[in-house]
């Protein structure tokens, strides 16, 4: 099993969270090079949450030479010491605050992660104003700059498990407040970025993959726990929350006026049973089901992104041992369930 700077752990797995952290913040060779090539310093939104740090962190030690700032509420003030540590700037603002988005400082490239999900059927109104009002203002505050806005899979209507996944010129008729506030996001973008001279990308994420949350994280942890999984949703794209990082980076060379939209996951359909299979192997647990797999699920194409940036380094054996080491020893949970088994878009 492959083992690098010493960062990692046991074989299959990372010793503890900053092992782990260092993986997810590892640039290659690939996002090395597209950063230099890139005109300007970087500017992550949101850049908290379950994806931030790392992202921003990968920023930083792909591009040493360039300024690298964090913007977020800092709700854990230790997130910003950990930031300067790694020669990270960091603003501390709220982005639903007109002024404090006018006053952010005039970044050419800007990574823009904030959203709002779970709770956000019992929030209508706090779900848009997140994650359709807040894009809206940030949007038309960027002229002439470059803007990778993440977005999600959930744009999309379930598509046929058989299909290979909706691409990006798929109608976007979700389910749900969420899916649609998202919908709403990137029109409020597409709209703001034509307006403004900015080139945008809209990256359509679709089940990051870390040892403390994710797809994998959910499954292996009811595996553990003897609780059965729901097959009602039975297939699924995932990628490697590295692999996420780096193309969300690299994406930045791919922006475009009028916006553009880009499906980011793994290159397989993958079966909950099949993947619930391997963890118990390789937990020493055997998993129990529920329910039967509809013939539909949120899959997504990301061929096109393959086509500009080449596959995920990371592979699913790779994560499967991983994810499965992390959970059997225990280790610390963000506690952040996916909620793919999620049908009717109410999270």
């Amino acid at each position: 099993m492959h083992q690098d700077n010493g960062t990692q752990g046991v074989e299959g797995g990372f010793a503890d969270v900053e092992a782990l952290e260092e993986r997810l913040s590892r640039p290659d060779a690939d996002v090395i090079a597209d950063l230099a090539g890139l005109d300007g310093d970087i500017m992550v939104l949101g850049a908290t949450g379950k994806i931030g740090p790392s992202l921003t962190r990968m920023a930083k030690r792909a591009a040493p030479g360039k300024r690298v700032v964090a913007v977020a509420r800092f709700s854990d003030p230790t997130l910003v010491e950990r930031f300067k540590a790694q020669g990270i700037e960091t603003i501390k603002a709220d982005l639903l605050d007109r002024d404090a988005v006018a006053a952010l400082p005039a970044i050419k490239n800007v990574l823009f992660i904030a959203g709002f999900k779970f709770g956000a059927s019992g929030t209508p109104a706090l779900t848009w104003a997140t994650n359709t009002l807040l894009p809206a203002r940030v949007a038309g505050s960027l002229a002439d700059r470059r803007l990778v806005a993440f977005s999600t899979g959930c744009v999309y209507p379930f598509v046929p498990i058989t299909s290979g996944g909706a691409t990006e010129d798929y109608p976007l008729t979700p389910l749900g407040e969420y899916a649609n506030s998202c919908v709403g996001r990137e029109r409020a973008i597409e709209w703001e970025a034509a307006r403004n001279n900015t080139e945008a990308l809209l990256f359509r994420l679709n089940y990051a993959i870390d040892c403390r949350y994710g797809v994998l994280h959910d499954i292996a942890a009811s595996v553990l726990a003897g609780r059965p999984i729901d097959l009602t949703t039975g297939y699924v794209n995932i990628i490697w929350q590295g692999d996420n990082n780096a193309m969300a980076l690299r994406s930045l060379r791919h922006c475009a006026t009028p916006a553009r939209a880009l499906n980011v996951t793994g290159p397989e359909t993958l079966s909950i049973r099949f993947l619930a299979e391997q963890l118990g192997d390789r937990i020493g647990r055997k998993p129990s089901f529920t329910g039967e797999e509809a013939q539909t699920a949120w899959l997504n194409n990301a061929g096109k992104a393959f086509g500009l940036m080449g596959y995920p380094k990371v592979t699913l054996d790779q994560m499967l041992d991983w994810v499965a080491d992390w959970v059997s020893r225990r280790m610390p949970s963000l506690n952040k369930p996916t909620g793919f088994e999620v049908r009717d878009g109410a999270y």
